[in-house]
């Protein structure tokens, strides 16, 4: 059997991701030690579930079906730059997502309590929507102060509005340049 890293995301519309690779950009340097998301890559992760078995892969499906068989499309906005923990101290950069409806928070308690029900390992701490751009290097702790000061510049900025009708489970392959998504399943809200 062969095991897939995967996970459960909402796929961006091309201009919110456009405009995140924008700021990303104009943001980067040589050097920085954070490794940036290609904005091919960029998603809204709802749950990681790790190394899943291949045979595994229609019951994960399944499990997110279920989860939104009585959902509706919902709306975000992507907001400013921030970062985790905070932007002042970051070892991850993102882009706040405003859930106005508290659809995107519900889904991912009931996506959690579904995936555990099936033996996968929940989430330690409180999700917090957000848009991951970039995390520091292994060895780096923080973002340098310079790559802070050149991200913070968005804080006050808005990426887009956007309506979420899919989700997709996706399986990362890790490549000589990083890793490369191929989505393994789509359901439509």
């Amino acid at each position: 059997m062969k095991t897939i890293r995967t996970f459960v995301a909402i796929p961006l519309p091309s201009d919110i991701a456009r405009t995140a690779s924008r700021w990303m950009a104009e943001t980067k340097t040589p050097g920085d030690g954070i490794k940036w998301v290609p904005e091919e890559n960029l998603h809204l992760t709802l749950k990681f579930l790790g190394e899943v078995d291949n045979v595994e892969t229609p019951a994960v499906c399944n499990t997110v079906e279920d989860a939104c068989e009585e959902l509706d499309p919902f709306p975000l906005a992507l907001g400013g730059a921030s970062g985790i923990p905070v932007i002042d101290r970051p070892r991850v950069l993102t882009i706040d997502v405003d859930d106005p409806t508290s659809s995107l928070v519900q889904l991912v308690a009931d996506l959690e309590k579904r995936f555990a029900a099936l033996g996968y390992k929940p989430e330690s701490r409180d999700y917090r929507p957000h848009l991951t751009v970039g995390r520091t290097r292994s060895g780096t702790r923080r973002a340098n102060s310079a790559v802070v000061d050149r991200w913070r510049r968005f804080a006050d900025d808005e990426v887009g509005e956007m309506t979420v009708n899919e989700l997709h489970v996706v399986g990362s392959f890790l490549e000589k340049h990083g890793p490369s998504y191929n989505v393994l399943g789509r359901v439509q809200l």
